[in-house]
């Protein structure tokens, strides 16, 4: 049974747009703040955006304005639209739960941005 599953990644070229999905299982899903990470070679996993069920969402500073996040309660999924990638955006993405215990992390999805 899948409990976090992220797709949608792929090499885009700087300025390009991706659309992540994440599918999680209700246990995560509901109830939850859910939040898109990243990590690239060498770093710590950083949060990027989170998303409460109320609507309300936040972003890291550096992709305020380019990316957006959104869920599907119905469907116990949230996305993340990122539009102006730029190649410091090159990483693998996860999603996962946010101001809670994390719940095991999926294999993530390869966002890579390069001409």
């Amino acid at each position: 049974q899948v409990q976090l599953a992220e797709s949608g990644g792929g090499l885009v070229q700087p300025g390009g747009s991706l659309r992540l999905s994440c599918a999680a299982s209700r246990n995560i899903f509901s109830g939850n703040a859910m939040g898109w990470y990243r990590q690239a070679p060498g770093k710590q996993r950083e949060l990027v955006a989170a998303s409460w069920s109320s609507g309300s969402t936040h972003y890291t500073d550096s992709v305020k304005g380019r990316f957006t996040i959104s869920r599907d309660n119905a469907k116990n999924a949230v996305y993340l639209q990122m539009n102006s990638l730029k190649p410091e955006d090159t990483a693998v993405y996860y999603c996962n739960v946010y101001l809670s215990s994390f719940r095991s992390w999926g294999q993530g999805t390869q966002v890579t941005v390069s001409s």
